[in-house]
C-alpha cells in the first residue's frame, strides 16, 4: 500500500522538476526528498526519476503515478474532512426515539433548532411507548430517547442509561364545554366518582396514574373507551362520551371542550431524554442540547408546562 506522505512527495517533485525546490515548498530536507522517493522506487520496482549530476527527470511512470495520486489523495482528504465532521457530530446519522405528543409539540422544535448548525446529520425517527425506547436505547437501537414517567407509576431505567429531565405537565381535566362542572370554581377528583372516563389503553402509565390517584380518593373510575390517540380521546370527551385525564403536552385547545386542573392533584408527567452513560455518537451531546432549548421555548407558551 502506498504512503500518502510519499505520494504528496512525489507529485510535488514532478510539479516543481526538483528535489531541492520540492523540499523548499514541503519543509523537508533535500536528502528527506530523495529518500523518500527512494523508498517509493524500492516500492513500485521501477526507476522514478532520471538522475543527473544537476537535476532529476521524471520518468513517465512517475508522472502516471503523480497523476493518479491527485484523485486517489483527494479523496482522503475528503474522508480526512468526514471523519473530523463525525467526530464533531457534523455529520453521520441519529437514531431519536420518541413517543407521539413530544413528536408532534416538542421535537419539531428541537430540530429546527438543532438543524441550523448540524445540516450534515441525518436524523431517524423512530416511535414506540417509553418502555420499548429505554430498551432500543440501551441495546444500542437507538443513540437517544424521548421518554416520560408519571409521579405515581416508578419506572426503573435498563442498565447503562441515564435520564435528563426536560419538562413537567400539569394532569388536565378534559370535560364537555357544557358539562356542569365546566364553570366550577374547584373541581376535586372524588367529584368525579360517579363519572365515565375516557382512557389510553389498559396498562399504560396514563390509565395507571388515573387509577392510583381515585385509589387514593377511595374510588375506581368507571371507564367506557379507551384509545392511545390523544385526538380521539378529546373527540370521545367533545361528543360527550366521558371526560379524561391527560398530560398538558396532549392538550391540544378545540371548541366544545374544556380543560380544568383538578383541585389537590400534585402528580405530573414528566417527559425527559434517555442516552447511553457512555454516549458511542458524537451527535447526541448537541442535540440534547437542543431538546433543552426547545423544552424551553415551548413551556413559556404553555402556562400548564414547566422546563
Amino acid at each position: 500500500m502506498f504512503n500518502p506522505l510519499h505520494l504528496r512527495t512525489l507529485m510535488t517533485v514532478v510539479r516543481t522538476g526538483s528535489f531541492a525546490d520540492a523540499a523548499r515548498e514541503l519543509g523537508y530536507t533535500a536528502s528527506a526528498v530523495s529518500q523518500q522517493m527512494a523508498l517509493l522506487e524500492r516500492q513500485v520496482r521501477m526507476p522514478l526519476f532520471d538522475r543527473s549530476p544537476r537535476s532529476v527527470t521524471a520518468t513517465p511512470t512517475a508522472v502516471m503515478i503523480a497523476e493518479r495520486a491527485r484523485e486517489s489523495l483527494s479523496a482522503l482528504d475528503v474522508l480526512d474532512e468526514e471523519v473530523i465532521g463525525l467526530a464533531q457530530g457534523r455529520l453521520g446519522v441519529l437514531r431519536v426515539g420518541s413517543f407521539p405528543t413530544a413528536s408532534q409539540r416538542l421535537l419539531p422544535v428541537a430540530l429546527a433548532h438543532y438543524k441550523v448548525r448540524h445540516q450534515g446529520v441525518h436524523i431517524e425517527l423512530d416511535e414506540a411507548e417509553a418502555d420499548t425506547l429505554a430498551a432500543r436505547v440501551a441495546d444500542g437501537q437507538g443513540d437517544l430517547a424521548l421518554a416520560y414517567r408519571y409521579d405515581l407509576v416508578p419506572r426503573s431505567l435498563p442498565e447503562g442509561l441515564c435520564s435528563e429531565r426536560l419538562l413537567d405537565e400539569e394532569l388536565l381535566l378534559l370535560l364537555p364545554a357544557d358539562d356542569p362542572l365546566a364553570d366550577a370554581d374547584a373541581i376535586a377528583l372524588t367529584d368525579l366518582q360517579p363519572r365515565t372516563w375516557v382512557t389510553t389503553r389498559v396498562g399504560t402509565p396514563g390509565t395507571e396514574c388515573l387509577h392510583r390517584l381515585c385509589a387514593e380518593y377511595g374510588f375506581a373510575p368507571q371507564i367506557s373507551f379507551r384509545s392511545n390517540d390523544y385526538a380521539v380521546i378529546h373527540e370521545f370527551v367533545r361528543r360527550g362520551f366521558g371526560i379524561a385525564l391527560i398530560p398538558a403536552l396532549s392538550h391540544t385547545p378545540s371548541a366544545g371542550i374544556r380543560s380544568r386542573r383538578l383541585d389537590g392533584v400534585t402528580a405530573r408527567r414528566h417527559v425527559h431524554v434517555l442516552v447511553r452513560s457512555r454516549m458511542l455518537n458524537p451527535a447526541v451531546a448537541d442535540f440534547v442540547q437542543s431538546l433543552h432549548a426547545a423544552a424551553a421555548q415551548v413551556a413559556e407558551d404553555h402556562p400548564d408546562l414547566s422546563a
